[in-house]
């Protein structure tokens, strides 16, 4: 059984797709989450770090409205528009994760990413 979640905490889905989908109140597909203010609809993009935790608080609030936290993810899939901005990105990303139970990860670098943003991260977790 499917359940979809959706928080106004996080930016609504401009698509044919939703924020996360939870699956036999077990498992949660989260779509991708990019720097979107979801109270303004703006993008937060003065630097990479602030870029990345505005993903993660967005995130952060996906998570929740699943009654879920960091510490639920089992995968994340990170996507890059500048590898050059990796370490950066981990830095404020890690902080979110306990190191010792950080889920599984990949991190790409691709030639666009929505909005023109320069990452966007989507989760799977696990109750």
């Amino acid at each position: 059984m499917k359940k979809i979640i959706f928080t106004d905490k996080a930016p609504a889905p401009i698509g044919p797709y939703n924020q996360a989908v939870l699956v036999n109140d077990r498992t949660l597909y989260t779509s991708g989450q990019i720097a979107l203010d979801p109270q303004t609809g703006e993008l937060i993009t003065s630097s990479i770090e602030v870029e990345t935790k505005q993903v993660m608080e967005n995130m952060k609030a996906v998570l929740e409205a699943a009654d879920m936290t960091f510490e639920n993810v089992v995968k994340t899939t990170i996507f890059i528009s500048d590898m050059n901005d990796f370490a950066k990105i981990n830095g404020v990303y890690g902080a979110y994760f306990n190191e010792k139970t950080a889920p599984a990860r990949e991190t790409v670098q691709v030639a666009c990413l929505p909005k023109n943003v320069n990452v966007e991260i989507s989760m799977i977790a696990e109750k």
